[in-house]
């Protein structure tokens, strides 16, 4: 039995070895996180304001979204996730990692449906991303149309 422990160990190494060094994981990088797989249907959608529309600085944001349902960050739940605003950006988060927080990328990690945002004077981009219980894209990704504001 000790033999055939030696032999299996021997076997391991000499596998691992024969693997060139670029096939192995980079260490440094963020290992990717599991997305949850989206069910098919799903609406994600503004309420308010309207594509196009003229607003004052401070801009209420309501959040539409028909076939699931919203419960806050960290509470896994089948067909539930929680809304991200995306404010000026130009592209979605990387889909292997949760959606940053920042200024372009606000999270409304307690359910919340609605927000309003101070934004300065001129054209705006707005588009709503959902994230499951931890801060990830569904699979797919689950956006709004991205719509145009203008602030006076």
């Amino acid at each position: 039995m000790r033999e055939l422990n030696s032999l299996m160990v021997a076997l391991l190494i000499a596998a691992a070895s024969a693997v060139p060094a670029a096939a192995l994981a980079d260490e440094s990088a963020p290992a990717a996180l599991p997305r949850t797989e989206a069910p098919a249907g799903v609406e994600l959608y503004f309420i308010s304001p309207k594509d196009g529309e003229t607003v004052g600085q401070d801009v209420h944001v309501r959040f539409g979204l028909r076939g699931m349902g919203v419960s806050p960050a960290g509470m896994p739940k089948d067909h539930t996730g929680h809304h991200h605003l995306l404010i000026d950006v130009d592209g979605l988060p990387p889909l292997d990692q949760p959606i940053p927080a920042d200024a372009h990328h606000v999270h409304f990690g307690g359910g919340q449906t609605e927000t309003t945002i101070k934004l300065t004077p001129g054209k705006h981009t707005l588009q709503l991303d959902l994230a499951d219980a931890l801060h990830m894209q569904f699979d797919p990704p689950i956006v709004s149309k991205k719509i145009t504001i203008t602030v006076k």
